[in-house]
């Protein structure tokens, strides 16, 4: 009996829709969740929970990596990576520091937030650049000291229709 009632629940749990993380903040910073940050460090061990005592599942060499903070406990920030994995992170290896990852295929970055502008550089996938500002669909970007406007749908590190000043 009170396995049946153990495995319903878990059938149950697995049918309602994921509550909404729309408008939740940090129990700890009272910051958005989830929210961009990136890695500040040249080495980030991520652990599988939120301490020194969890093993290390794999260590970022990237300092300047966009990340997406989705939970917080303590001293430790749950993060999730462009690509769909999650681990825990000190909170003193994040910054609050946008930069942005190229994806896709080679992207057009424009002197101006349209289409038709003049192209001032071409971007390549996997590229890391600094994120200036954001109106909802174009982004001010830089990459290695260039500045233009991306489309904000050509790379990783901002939300849709995130408006960012």
């Amino acid at each position: 009996m009170k396995r049946s009632i153990i495995v319903l629940f878990l059938v149950c749990m697995t049918l309602l829709p994921p509550p909404s993380m729309a408008n939740r903040t940090g129990p700890v910073t009272g910051l958005p969740l989830p929210r961009f940050v990136s890695l500040s460090s040249n080495e980030v061990n991520v652990r599988t929970g939120p301490g020194t005592r969890y093993p290390i599942q794999w260590v970022y060499l990237r300092r300047g990596w966009p990340v997406e903070v989705i939970e917080e406990y303590e001293l430790w920030l749950q993060i999730r990576d462009i690509d769909g994995d999650t681990g825990w992170v000190h909170r003193n290896l994040l910054s609050g520091r946008r930069t942005l990852v190229i994806t896709g295929e080679v992207r057009p970055v424009h002197e101006d937030p349209d289409e038709t502008s003049p192209v001032v550089l071409l971007a390549e996938p996997g590229v890391l650049g600094k994120l200036e500002e954001c109106n909802g669909r174009w982004c001010e970007i830089e990459i290695a000291g260039l500045k233009g406007w991306l489309l904000a749908s050509h790379f990783y590190g901002v939300y849709e229709n995130e408006k960012i000043r």
